[in-house]
């Protein structure tokens, strides 16, 4: 009976150091909740300095709704918005894992889950948030600059050739045409109606607030934005998953893919090689014009 005994305790201690050294999906006794990061200026930007696209997200997403055993995803926002394309798509790949694997979806907002960003929180059954979170900015904004009196203050004259008389809509070095900006604000009128859409399709009867207050692209910290309903409550994700999934929960990282083997399956994030970098170099005033345009989409939050 006693060897019996010792073989049993034998082989459980050998399953414990075997689990020790597994990656944390397969360890037995443990929920499991992979996180998944979405930071960043969302929409392609430049070659060098690429933002947050569906197409630079998707594998982490697919990776992470796939974790065996996984009792929900948890995904970390820090955006201050970007395209609305780019966020409405992974907005909708999210929910459409959700329901492919029937898990729930966890938001934690850091600094800022604004505009854009905040379409892609509303992807989650749960939004929480830190008490200086920043929420919000439901609304479309688009800006250019009036370069026509510098160009003809250092003497160069502007020479445009087009076929179609609206090609040249907004043209920078051209003076403001009172049509084109009507136009411009019809389109933004547009996707501002989808984006209300999505957010009370989202959060529906949470909402608190009216729409002429939800939806004018103000944006709210503190307890306020949860007494409008725009989030859910005020939490860190250890904190949390550990009071929801118990202490041992285990929360992989899915990280995004990179290295050599990336790159020989043709997900290497764009701007990186040597070819692209050297394209990148002909583009460097670009690269200096969307740094101080990203600045200035995190500047619009006091960040």
């Amino acid at each position: 009976m006693s060897e019996q005994i010792s073989d049993h305790a034998g082989r459980s201690g050998l399953l414990e150091r075997v689990q020790v050294v597994l990656p944390a999906r397969f360890r037995r006794g443990a929920a499991v909740v992979p996180v998944v990061r979405l930071a960043g200026v969302i929409g392609a930007v430049t070659p060098l300095r690429p933002g947050m696209t569906l197409s630079g997200v998707a594998k982490m997403l697919e990776r992470a709704f796939g974790t065996r055993n996984a009792k929900a995803v948890a995904l970390v926002i820090n955006s201050p918005g970007g395209s609305p394309v780019q966020s409405r798509q992974i907005y909708l790949r999210i929910r459409q894992l959700a329901a492919e694997k029937k898990l729930p979806v966890l938001v934690f907002v850091e600094d800022v889950a604004a505009s854009g960003g905040y379409m892609i929180a509303c992807a989650g059954d749960e939004i929480d948030r830190d008490p200086s979170s920043i929420l919000g900015s439901i609304g479309v904004v688009g800006g250019s600059f009036g370069l026509e009196g510098l160009i003809k203050k250092i003497g160069v004259e502007r020479r445009l050739y087009t076929a179609g008389s609206h090609k040249a809509m907004l043209d920078p070095f051209l003076p403001e045409n009172p049509d084109d900006v009507a136009r411009l604000k019809a389109i933004q009128r547009e996707i501002h109606a989808i984006f209300i859409a999505l957010v009370k399709q989202s959060r529906g009867s949470r909402l608190k607030g009216a729409d002429d207050m939800l939806f004018t692209g103000e944006y709210w910290a503190g307890d306020t934005a949860i007494g409008l309903g725009l989030a859910d409550g005020i939490g860190d994700i250890r904190s949390t998953l550990r009071a929801r999934y118990g202490d041992k929960v285990l929360t992989p990282v899915i990280a995004p893919a990179s290295g050599l083997l990336s790159g020989l399956l043709g997900r290497r994030a764009p701007g990186a090689g040597s070819l692209a970098a050297l394209d990148g170099l002909a583009a460097l005033p670009d690269e200096v014009i969307s740094a101080l345009e990203t600045r200035a989409i995190w500047a619009r939050f006091g960040l």
